[in-house]
Formats: structure tokens, sequence, C-alpha cells
């Protein structure tokens, strides 16, 4: 060893660093001086290229020398100590089968990402978990989606078990999971989590509570509902949507009077899907106004006379007028009476007309309604999840061709149990169809063999 390398050697760790950044420090001056105004500061590396074979351009200089830095200030980091991670803890629940795993990865490689909540939540209700080498994947996909939609974080969290939380440890971006955890994971932050806690913290809170004991969420909400944003408020309703009982009728009719047209509307909206509300009771008596069957014995028709005006009481149940300005008076009537219909229960209809669902779509409207009608009974029987009605609904969109716009059909076909839609619906050729009909038939065929994969597995032990 040369005496100028011992020279080197023998300088200290702290000395070394503190020049090294001083050169750092003045080959930046010297870039943002400029090279025709100042030198370039000599290199503080030790056993650096020598001086003879160094650019003639300054500027070649100034750059080569920052290169050479750059490498021995990443090269000459102490590395940190290595301290092996506590493992996950074991989760009990079985992973899905492999066939029901591949599904999930075309899922998450963008086929049919829309069904991606109905796979969770049936893994969940079986009681099945995500495979461990898919779940950065999922979290990932459910991270870059909307914030609000709280459904979806949390049937992640709870298909994704205690790998998922061990993932959500190593990674903010995934903390997510924690907010949707099972109840006993957050027993130690107890009521802070709804004081002092985050919009998400406090919305699984309020969730945890609502599921362990529904009265004291309710009492909760109530308490809050006055000093909270409407944004909470919102949340609030988003939370009884998950399970609402006839028990939250009055919390729910209050909110009809909220300052909030999105908490109104939501508000609305649950209470028509509520078996037994006073709301749906009074779309009922709305709606036999409006459609009755004419006709003969042989000729049976759907008459429609929909609503000449959209009336204040009509509004606080959630019905918005129609076209303003510019638009028929027949489209306006045409939307309130969709309103109307798509609101109110559907054993309004079987009870009025002797006749089940199937029976009753079968009846030809008066000509123009069928559009309407398909649409407002699709509402409807999604909302209430009526798979009665949805399969019905399904089968006189496939025999006839879908009789409204097809985004209709598509959300239809996104909800009806496609076993009941198995036989002969989701069979044959799909080339001479339509393709609202084509992409119908293959969402059903896609669920159903998603379900069944899962069934298999969950039958399988």
């Amino acid at each position: 060893m040369s005496e100028p390398e011992r020279a080197a050697d023998t300088v200290s760790e702290p000395e070394r660093a503190a020049d090294t950044v001083s050169t750092w420090q003045d080959l930046v001056t010297a870039s943002l001086l400029g090279t025709e105004r100042t030198a370039v500061p000599p290199s503080a590396v030790p056993g650096g290229p020598a001086q003879a074979g160094a650019p003639a351009d300054p500027a070649a200089l100034l750059l080569d020398r920052a290169a050479l830095l750059t490498v021995a200030r990443r090269g000459g980091q102490r590395p940190e100590q290595a301290r092996p991670r506590p493992p996950a803890e074991p989760d009990p629940a079985p992973a899905v089968s492999p066939a029901a795993g591949r599904r999930l990865a075309r899922m998450l490689g963008g086929e049919h990402p829309d069904v991606l909540a109905e796979w969770l939540s049936a893994a969940v209700a079986r009681g099945l978990r995500v495979p461990a080498h898919l779940l950065p994947s999922l979290l990932d996909r459910v991270r870059r989606g909307s914030q609000a939609d709280a459904e979806l974080r949390r049937l992640t969290a709870l298909a994704g078990g205690s790998r998922a939380r061990w993932l959500a440890g190593l990674n903010p971006d995934w903390k997510f999971v924690t907010a949707h955890a099972p109840a006993g994971d957050h027993a130690p932050d107890g009521d802070d989590a709804w004081r002092l806690g985050s919009a998400g913290r406090r919305r699984g809170y309020l969730s945890a509570l609502r599921a362990r004991d529904p009265g004291a969420a309710r009492e909760l909400i109530a308490g809050s509902w006055d000093a909270a944003a409407p944004d909470e408020r919102v949340m609030f309703v988003n939370v009884i949507a998950g399970g609402p009982s006839l028990a939250d009728e009055p919390l729910l009719e209050a909110a009809l009077d909220d300052s909030s047209a999105w908490v109104r509307k939501m508000a609305a909206d649950v209470l028509a899907a509520l078996p037994g509300s006073a709301l749906g009771q009074r779309m009922a008596g709305r709606a036999l106004g409006c459609l009755r069957l004419g006709g003969g014995i042989l000729s049976r028709r759907l008459v429609a006379s929909p609503p000449a005006e959209c009336g204040a009481a009509m509004r606080r149940d959630g019905i918005t007028p129609g076209p303003g300005a510019g638009g028929s008076p027949l489209a306006g009537q045409a939307h309130l009476l969709l309103e109307v219909i798509a609101r109110t229960p559907l054993d309004t209809w079987t009870g009025a007309f002797g006749r089940p669902a199937g029976q009753i779509v079968a009846v030809p409207p008066s000509a123009g309604w069928a559009p309407v009608l398909f649409t407002g009974w699709s509402r409807a029987a999604m909302a209430q999840r009526d798979q009665e009605w949805m399969v019905a609904l399904i089968g006189w969109a496939l025999a006839d061709g879908p009789p409204a716009e097809t985004e209709t059909l598509r959300r239809l076909a996104r909800r009806v149990d496609p076993a009941f839609t198995a036989s002969g619906i989701t069979a044959g050729p799909l080339a001479r169809l339509s393709p609202a009909i084509r992409d119908a038939i293959t969402v059903l065929r896609f669920r159903y063999d998603m379900l069944k994969e899962l069934d298999d597995d969950d039958s399988a032990g």
C-alpha cells in the first residue's frame, strides 16, 4: 500500500463523511455557477482516477466527478442491522382452490373486475381466504379504487385474513385493511377510534358496533347527527344500508328532511328497499294508480297512467322531477312513472294482479312503456334483492331483446343468481346475438362458474 493510501486509511469515518458532503456541495455550487466562472472541485474519493486521464472539458470533468462521488456515497453506506420480521399469525381458514384462485387472478388482471366484490363476499361466506400470492395484487387493486367503496375494502380485509393484516403492517398504502379488521383486532383503541380517529377508522368502528349491537350504533348515530358534516351523515346512512331494519325507520324518515340532497336521496333509497316501511307503502299507493291490468281475458295488457306532476310529497320520498326546459311532457311523465315503480315494493304487483313475476312481465304493456317498466322493475328487484323478479326480467330481456338501455341489463346480469338462469339461458352460441345480450350471457356464465368453483371448495372442506 502506498503512502497516500495509508494516509487515506487513517482518516476517521466522520472526517471522511464530512469531506464527501463538502465535496458534493462544492460540485453542486460549481454546476450552478458554471465551469466558465469557477474551477471544478477535486475529487474526495480515495483511490479515484488520476488527473492525467481526466477529460479536458471542465463540464465533462464535473459530471464525471459527480457520477464517481454518487457511486462512492452509495457504496460507502453501512448496511443497517437486519432483523427478521415477525411472521404472520396462522390463519385457520383454508385457501380457495387453485381454480378459484386462477379466476381471482383473471379478475385482478381486468376480466370482469366489477364482480370482484361478489367473489370476495362468497369466499368470506364460505369461510375461505385469498391465496397468499394474490394478496399484494388484490390490496393494490382495492387501494386504487374509490375510498368510498368501504364494502369492498371490508371484504378484502376479511377474505385476506391475518396475512393481509401482516402485509398492511409492511406497506402504509394498505393500512385500510386494519380499519376493517375483525372487531377483536382493535380492542385496545376502544372509543378513541370514534372520538379521535380518521374518517375510515370512524366508519370501521361504527360498522363493527352496528354488527355487534345495532341499538347502540343507532343511538350513537342519532346523538352525533346534528353535529356531523354532510359527508359524515352520508356515512351514517351507508352504514345503516348494510342491514337496515324497521327500528332504523324513524332515523331514516327524519333524514328525508336533511339539508343535504345526497343524504335525502340515500335515505329514500334505503327506505324504499326496506320491507314494511311507510315510504314503501306510500309508493305502493301511487304505483297502483299508475299501472293496471286492462283489456279482455284473452288480450290482457298493462295500461300505464303516469303521474302528471312531481309534488312536494313525492320529492320528499326521493322522486326527482323529469327533464326540465326543452324536454317533452311525455318524457317527464315517463321519468316519474319509472321513479315510482323503482321504489315500489314488488309484492305490490303480485298481490294486485294475482300473478307471479314471470307471468306479470309476460303481459304486453301499452305501446312505448316497455322500457320504463323494465328499468323500473329491474331497479326495484336489485334494490330489494328479489331473485324471482330478477330471473323473470332477465328472461324477458333475453327472449325479446333488451327493452331498455343496455346499462340496466348489464347491472341485472351482475346481480341475478346465475344458478337460477343457468339452464337454457346461458347455453348455446353467442355469435348471432346483440352485444348487450352477449355481454349479459357471458357475465352469467362467468359468475356461474365462479360461484361453482367456490362451492366446490366449500364442499371439499
